[in-house]
């Protein structure tokens, strides 16, 4: 009897284990099928992917554009470093992508790798630069310099590009061709001192979702 007694007071103690570990498992993320999370490169062909734009060609092209900006004389010639404007890319393919990474790669990109040949202007931040040109000429904070000769760069040239697209579907899949091209303008001029493009064509079987 005594042996039997033990042996449910050690079933039992066995069991307290598993069971606050039950309690825990369950207060945290469900993943019964065990599919772990798979790290890639940026610029690495993944098994989940579409016929639309994708992380790997987001890579190549805006590093085929910010090489080829820099190889062109409006740059390499330069005694001053030219001052660019980010105009928005226009998007016209049928993907609702963020169209403002391939601007902003290209010029994270050039300011990294340009050492100082090119300078890029914060135009879209010109409401808080404002804000604070009226707080250094009111008084109301201190400036290094004299508050009342705050002044706005102006613009050299404008960087701006398009995203063109091409779709067919049959009943075989779905095939999508993609145009990026993008255009240094200047701003004087008016005049195109620059452009490159860079073309992507896919077919899949299924189309993806994109977000």
């Amino acid at each position: 009897m005594k042996t039997s007694l033990r042996f449910v007071f050690l079933s039992s103690l066995a069991a307290v284990p598993a069971f606050f570990a039950g309690c825990a498992a369950s207060q945290g993320v469900q993943n019964p099928s065990g599919v772990p999370v798979t790290e890639m490169r940026p610029d690495e062909h993944g098994t989940v992917a579409g016929t639309g734009v994708e992380s790997q060609d987001l890579v190549a092209v805006t590093d085929k554009m910010a090489r080829s900006i820099l190889g062109i004389p409006q740059i390499t010639r330069a005694q001053v470093p030219p001052r660019i404007v980010i105009d928005p890319v226009k998007n016209d393919t049928r993907f609702p992508i963020n169209k403002d990474l391939f601007t902003d790669r290209i010029r994270i990109q050039l300011n990294s790798k340009a050492t100082g040949r090119v300078v890029f202007l914060a135009r879209d931040r010109m409401q808080a630069l404002e804000r604070e040109r009226a707080l250094k000429q009111s008084g109301q904070v201190t400036a290094s310099a004299d508050p009342n000769v705050v002044e706005f760069r102006g613009a050299d040239y404008f960087l701006t590009g398009k995203l063109g697209g091409l779709t067919t579907r049959t009943s075989a899949g779905t095939s999508d061709y993609i145009l990026y091209s993008f255009q240094l303008i200047d701003a004087r001029t008016s005049e195109i001192v620059w452009e490159d493009s860079s073309e992507i064509k896919k077919q899949g079987l299924e189309d993806a979702a994109y977000r």
